[in-house]
């Protein structure tokens, strides 16, 4: 299938503090074999700080928005000028191989019955964080929290006008306990409306692990943790599917404790407080 037969892509990327990430992000955009796509960048700046990086890609096409703090209203700034027919959410520190956009529009160019594919995150050398299936499966409401996150997923535009706007109370800088997660929430709001939805593990989207103090592993493990249980609140998860996420972190934190590794335990342990507190805040 030739280039100019495949969907074209608007990649919304929300950018805060930092230009020097953003600059990989379009030096990987520039190389990719499929060209038609639009870069849409949300800058939640005070200042100009982003705008070298975004000059220094003149080959792309790069729509630049102005948005408030907080992942989520971000990218619903950019949701009324998305125009293309597939739509990803980028980070603004991630890297797409070379032939990933190609790749993803082939893939929806030929399964008309798609309407959204995800993939998984690695670093450089293939490692990654969670637990991805390393199978191609169709997403539901069960596996959906290890077959996505924010920058491997890719949506019809038909299915982003019907889903709407992201939860602002979810997403980094929400200013609530549950600041993660509003992809998830996103792709569980999409199979609610009926979409059908693909994993792929050899989509891949390339970005850094991060490294944590103990106090800091902690933080991940309660925000995450309220995220979830937030989400499992809102879309009125069965009772089994509940006490399943929270004995995970629970046999987590023992495993831990058996081989000594303290810090992990305490993660588990804020993850398992944390998916509590999130659970009454869902209720609201």
């Amino acid at each position: 299938m030739e280039g100019p037969d495949l969907p074209s892509l608007d990649l919304v990327v929300a950018t805060v503090d930092r230009a020097d990430g953003l600059r990989i992000l379009l030096g990987s955009l520039d190389r990719q074999t499929h060209r038609r796509f639009r870069v849409l960048v949300v800058d939640q700046n005070p200042d100009d700080r982003v705008l070298a990086a975004l000059a220094e890609s003149p080959g792309l096409e790069i729509v630049h928005l102005r948005g408030p703090r907080g992942l989520s209203r971000a990218r619903n700034v950019a949701l009324p000028h998305v125009a293309a027919d597939v739509v990803a959410f980028p980070d603004d520190d991630c890297a797409y191989p070379e032939n990933l956009l190609e790749r993803v529009a082939t893939r929806l160019a030929k399964r008309p019955d798609l309407d959204a594919v995800t993939g998984r995150t690695t670093d450089a050398e293939g490692r990654s964080t969670g637990r991805w299936s390393t199978a191609t499966s169709i997403v539901t409401r069960d596996t959906v929290w290890h077959r996505a996150n924010s920058a491997s997923i890719f949506l019809r535009r038909e299915l982003v006008e019907r889903v709407g706007a992201f939860d602002e109370r979810l997403g980094l800088g929400s200013g609530t306990a549950a600041s993660s997660g509003e992809e998830i929430d996103y792709l569980v709001r999409a199979l609610e409306a009926g979409a059908t939805i693909e994993y792929d593990p050899t989509f891949v989207v390339h970005h850094e692990l991060r490294t944590f103090t103990r106090e800091s592993l902690r933080a991940v493990g309660r925000r995450d943790g309220a995220s979830v249980g937030f989400i499992l609140r809102k879309h009125r998860y069965p009772a089994r599917t509940v006490g399943r996420m929270l004995v995970r972190p629970v046999g987590g934190a023992v495993v831990s404790l058996a081989h000594g590794d303290v810090g992990r335990a305490q993660f588990h342990l804020a993850t398992f407080r944390g998916r509590i507190a999130g659970l009454r805040a869902g209720a609201n």
